[in-house]
């Protein structure tokens, strides 16, 4: 069996006097390797992002640091710490395309909200709860999360309530157009999107990269790695069917 190839938008380390880096978290490669797919890094580059995604069976949209608010249309609270632009535009590109050419897509924490701006939506910009959403990686606080039914994520995860982690300050506030959300937090921080009538473009505020070995986590990386997986059997599939051989043999 073909394992598909599956795209993660890299992230960017600037530190003063070096080289920058395009780097991802080795846990989402792990992820996406135990689960049956061959991860690929994407460094920034927002100008070739339609052709990356074409030869992708998959993206995944990772966790990292705020968005620019302005991308949204409001003027930016004091604790925002934006994201590299450049990460932020290949991301938003990146978003986009593969919600438009079909191509299965997982977002992460952050990934949940490109998503969701990329379709128009905004976010709260600094949570304010009870429930500690903005715990430090090192050391994640967890809570519980209520999943919709009849959503594709609680058809992956066959339970209506989880115990994840969590590690954001941010959260979605306006929906993006088109975009149904698929679960909450008790606070009602919004915690989940899909498209619905797209093939998999299913996103999470928490990380199930670091839930490893938790049932939750493996279904939702073992969905979408079969999409992806289908994906490049269908791409297969119509490139064998145009191939010259194919049309010499039809006519």
């Amino acid at each position: 069996m073909t394992k598909p190839l599956i795209g993660i938008g890299s992230d960017v380390l600037q530190k003063q006097g070096e080289r920058d880096r395009a780097f991802v978290y080795t846990t989402y490669v792990d992820s996406l390797r135990r689960a049956g797919a061959i991860p690929l890094l994407i460094p920034p580059q927002p100008e070739n992002a339609a052709d990356v995604v074409d030869d992708l069976d998959g993206v995944l949209l990772a966790g990292g640091d705020d968005f620019d608010p302005s991308v949204y249309g409001e003027p930016r609270h004091p604790s925002v710490e934006p994201m590299d632009p450049r990460r932020q535009e290949n991301e938003l590109n990146l978003a986009r395309l593969a919600r438009q050419r079909g191509i299965p897509t997982l977002g992460i924490c952050l990934g949940v909200q490109v998503m969701n701006v990329a379709a128009g939506g905004s976010l709260i910009q600094d949570i304010d709860s009870d429930i500690d959403h903005a715990s430090e990686p090192s050391d994640r606080h967890r809570h519980e999360v209520a999943v919709d039914d009849g959503t594709r994520l609680a058809r992956i995860l066959g339970e209506r309530t989880l115990n994840v982690n969590s590690s954001h300050h941010q959260a979605i506030k306006d929906v993006g157009d088109g975009l149904r959300v698929t679960a909450h937090a008790p606070d009602g921080i919004i915690e989940g999107l899909e498209d619905p009538r797209h093939p998999f473009y299913v996103g999470v505020q928490w990380h199930p990269e670091d839930m490893s070995g938790e049932r939750s986590a493996s279904a939702l990386f073992a969905a979408f790695v079969e999409a992806a997986r289908k994906h490049a059997a269908a791409k297969r599939k119509g490139a064998t069917e145009m191939s010259p051989a194919s049309v010499a043999e039809s006519e």
